[in-house]
């Protein structure tokens, strides 16, 4: 497995854009600065021995070895040692529609950002428990299997878009079904938990009865309910229109409570609505608080290679052919010609 033991450092690397910006600038500046003082091709004549690529190239290599200088000091690593230990946790799987009604914008910035953004504190919040990710419009599959790493869970979570399955529609059914078979067949003591966030618009299938079979197999069903039921119009990317029907209308996206009370009572669980504030994040955290906690077998990493040295290394060699490629061409060698024909 290869982590970076101080992932944060890697946003120094936004420096990198920024002095490419900065060194842009100042070489228009001060070419514009040579136009004013005179003819640039008189300039050239006069300064002869000037180069215009190796201030390039000597910029390149500096951003080059910045770079990999960043990485090094983020301390990758690769692990090396893998052990089976057992932690006392639950299972949780989160169940997402990201179907295009979770587009629209009545919580801010809009259900499926602001969905993502309660999910990402939940994970945060975890230590010992596992933790697995379906995502469902028209169907559902698995975004990630349980695991109990949760920079990978997170990950996930943020490059979440509704592009992901072609097929729209909201099969919550299949999502519940889905989440069930991604438990896994062994059978633990620890308690588990489907998290189900939608706006309720279920078009596709009977997801109450998927979550009476869920609870008989000993799994909770719990559903946040996010957006409004007085709905909004659904947004189109990159426009300022809305999502039409076949007839020309335009579609009015609500929550319905009342389908996702139903699920939830079908599968022994909370139901809570998500809005601009934290406290359906703080009601579902304080559920899967009350679910009792077994031993979980989990497989981690207990040793680790540190790899920075071969980033230093490429880093200081990229700098010392930096020192030796200077600003101005080299007389001696800009006389050599080998492609001129010998008299």
């Amino acid at each position: 497995m290869f982590r970076f033991a101080h992932i944060e450092l890697l946003w120094l690397l936004l420096l990198i854009p920024v002095f490419v910006a900065a060194y842009i600038w100042y070489t228009r500046r001060k070419r514009r600065q040579l136009s004013e003082f005179g003819d640039p091709e008189l300039i050239e004549q006069l300064m002869p021995n000037a180069s215009r690529t190796r201030p390039h190239i000597k910029f390149a290599l500096l951003m080059s070895a910045l770079t990999l200088l960043i990485f090094a000091a983020a301390r990758p690593q690769y692990g090396t040692k893998e052990q089976t230990v057992k932690r006392q946790g639950i299972e949780v799987m989160f169940a997402l529609d990201i179907s295009n009604s979770m587009l629209a914008e009545d919580v801010a910035p809009n259900r499926l950002e602001r969905a993502k953004q309660m999910l990402a504190k939940l994970v945060d919040k975890m230590q010992d428990d596992k933790v697995g990710l379906i995502v469902f419009a028209g169907d559902a599959f698995v975004q990630l299997p349980i695991t109990a790493d949760y920079v990978s869970a997170k990950m996930f979570m943020q490059t979440i878009q509704p592009d992901l399955i072609k097929t729209q529609g909201t099969a919550i059914g299949a999502a519940i079904n889905t989440s069930v078979r991604a438990f896994g067949e062994n059978q633990s003591e620890a308690s588990r938990v489907i998290i189900l966030i939608t706006d309720g618009e279920n078009h596709e299938d009977d997801a109450k009865t998927a979550a009476q079979e869920a609870k008989q197999k000993g799994i909770e069903v719990v559903v946040v309910g996010i957006g409004k039921p007085e709905g909004t119009p659904i947004p189109i990317a990159g426009t300022n229109n809305f999502m039409k029907d076949r007839q020309g209308n335009v579609v009015v996206s609500r929550l319905n409570e009342d389908m996702c009370k139903e699920i939830a009572a079908a599968g022994g669980g909370l139901y809570v609505r998500c809005d601009n504030t934290n406290t359906a994040m703080r009601a579902v955290q304080k559920e899967i608080d009350t679910l009792a906690k077994s031993d979980i077998e989990t497989k981690i990493f207990t040793d680790y290679n540190e790899q920075y040295q071969s980033f230093v290394l490429i880093a200081l060699l990229i700098l010392v052919i930096d020192f030796f490629i200077f600003n101005r061409k080299n007389k001696r060698l800009s006389r050599i010609n080998i492609f001129e024909k010998q008299q």
